[in-house]
This record gives C-alpha cells, sequence and structure tokens, in this order.
C-alpha cells in the first residue's frame, strides 16, 4: 500500500482543535523527554492558557496506525507527517507544540530548520520528572489512565530511551512536571512571546 503524506496530513489535520487560530507571529514549542515526564500533560496546560495546536506523535500515530506496530517505519512515516503538518500550520501562522519525545538531537535538528525556514519563535522545553515519579505515573496508567494518556509506553521502554536520549544543543527550558506546572507554563508563554 503506498502512503500519502497530503493524505495522511490531511486526516490528522481535522481531528485537531484550533488549526484556526492564527496570528502574525508563528511560534512552536517543541517539547522534549523521556515517557512519562509530563510533556502532554504540559501541553494540555499550555493550551488552557493560549490556543495552541498540539501534534502530538502518539495521537498522529493512532489515527494513521489504530493498531500501532511501533517499527521503524511506521515511527518514521508518524514523523512525517508530524513535520508536514507543523510546516503547513505554521506557514498559516500558527501556534504549534509537538508533543514527542525528542530524544536524538538527529531529530531535533529537523525541528529547529523547520522553526527556521517558517520564521518561527523556537521554544525548546526539556521535561523531567524523578525516576520515582515516573515509575509511579506508568504504574498508575496500568490501572487507571487519564483519558487524555494515549500512550502506550512502560517502564521498559522508559528505561531502554533513558540510554538513548542526547543532551539538547540548542538553549532551551528545563521544567520538572512532579510539582505544581503553575509558574512553568507562564515561564514557557513569555519565552514564547519574546
Amino acid at each position: 500500500m503506498a502512503f500519502d503524506l497530503d493524505q495522511a496530513v490531511a486526516k490528522v489535520e481535522e481531528r485537531l482543535p484550533n488549526t484556526d487560530e492564527t496570528t502574525a507571529w508563528p511560534v512552536l514549542i517543541m517539547l522534549c523527554g523521556l515517557p512519562a515526564t509530563g510533556k502532554s500533560y504540559l501541553a494540555r496546560r499550555l493550551v488552557e492558557q493560549m490556543p495552541f495546536v498540539i501534534v502530538e506523535t502518539d495521537f498522529v500515530r493512532k489515527t494513521l496506525f489504530p493498531t500501532p506496530a511501533y517499527s521503524a517505519q511506521e515511527s518514521g512515516l508518524v514523523h512525517r507527517v508530524c513535520h508536514a503538518l507543523m510546516e503547513k500550520l505554521l506557514r498559516r501562522g500558527a501556534r504549534v507544540v509537538f508533543d514527542a519525545t525528542n530524544l536524538a538531537e538527529l531529530h531535533r535538528e529537523k525541528v529547529y530548520r523547520l522553526a527556521r525556514s517558517e520564521a518561527a519563535k523556537l521554544v525548546i522545553v526539556q521535561t523531567v520528572a524523578p525516576e520515582a515519579v515516573v515509575r509511579e505515573r506508568l504504574e498508575k496508567r496500568k490501572v487507571a489512565r487519564d483519558s487524555d494518556d494515549i500512550s502506550d509506553a512502560t517502564w521498559a521502554i522508559y528505561k531502554r530511551m533513558a540510554s538513548d536520549q542526547q543532551p539538547v544543543g540548542h538553549p532551551h527550558l528545563i521544567i520538572d512536571t512532579s510539582g505544581d506546572l503553575g509558574e512553568a507554563v507562564n515561564k514557557i508563554l513569555r519565552v514564547a512571546q519574546k
């Protein structure tokens, strides 16, 4: 079966809120961090304050692949769709939050270039949380999953990915999501509006 990028982008876009909200100054907030460090929760908190379009790899994956295989090929297609969708949104003047682990600098480089090419303000946010908190969140997921939580990550996946995480090569904010996020959200929005 051939993969049609434009069709995949349209399929995801039609399911996203806030895609009509535009500004003269597009913003791209790239979240990066290990599973269960609070990226998606932080993204939702940002949207409560300002109309961002959240481009979340888990959402894109499950929209395109209802029974995901998590293969390298599938992940490559998911990221191609995310990048093409973000390009389209930023070109239109949208504010975008890219919610993905973004653990490798090589992958983050594509997002840096995208922000530059679309003249978008780029804010890089690395989410962190103590391992005990992460483990508790992942255990809780097995019993009582939050309806907004669509990740399939487990403790084993977290541990495997932790060894693959590379330092962020650009100035970025580090947000510990184990505490109150009110001030962190305000700080991110302040940086985004500078």
